[in-house]
């Protein structure tokens, strides 16, 4: 079935059975490949994107459930404020190690922080809880939100 999908603000034709998993469209037919194939059945948390702005483990969501919803990935966090922010965060607090999970653990904490402006250690922790990162970075992920909350926080007492 041709279909269209949106995906970083840029529309795309595809050709896929209506059940075909979101991910395999993002990585195999779009080619961006920041989003990971962790499980495949959406315990892990790898292949986290954002439809329609609400974080989706792609791995499950079939691509007949995206409709004309715009998909964000990875690969375009850091064009606003908050994936800025939060970047920022991950990196002076040397959350990554393996980085694995770091995609998927980004998009899910965009998704927190932009429901939740500031989310409290159980917030973070209830949220993030699907999202599992083998190297226990977890103390830094959960600090890097924070940072990262606050950091936003600041910035839009600063504008007004």
């Amino acid at each position: 079935m041709t279909s269209l999908i949106k995906v970083n603000g840029q529309e795309h034709s595809i050709d896929v059975e209506d059940d075909t998993p979101l991910l395999w469209v993002i990585r195999d037919i779009i080619g961006l490949t920041g989003t990971k194939f962790g499980c495949g059945v959406a315990m892990c948390g790898a292949c986290t994107v954002h439809v329609a702005g609400m974080a989706k483990r792609s791995c499950i969501t079939p691509i007949s459930d995206v409709g004309a919803s715009e998909v964000t990935t990875i690969e375009t966090l850091g064009d606003g404020a908050l994936g800025q922010s939060l970047q920022k965060a991950w990196l002076n607090l040397e959350v990554v190690q393996c980085g694995y999970c770091q995609s998927g653990q980004l998009m899910q904490a965009a998704a927190l922080l932009a429901a939740t402006p500031e989310p409290s250690d159980t917030d973070i922790d209830e949220v993030m809880a699907g999202n599992i990162c083998r190297c226990g970075t977890y103390p830094r992920i959960r600090e890097a939100i924070k940072r990262a909350a606050a950091d936003i926080a600041l910035a839009s007492r600063k504008a007004t």
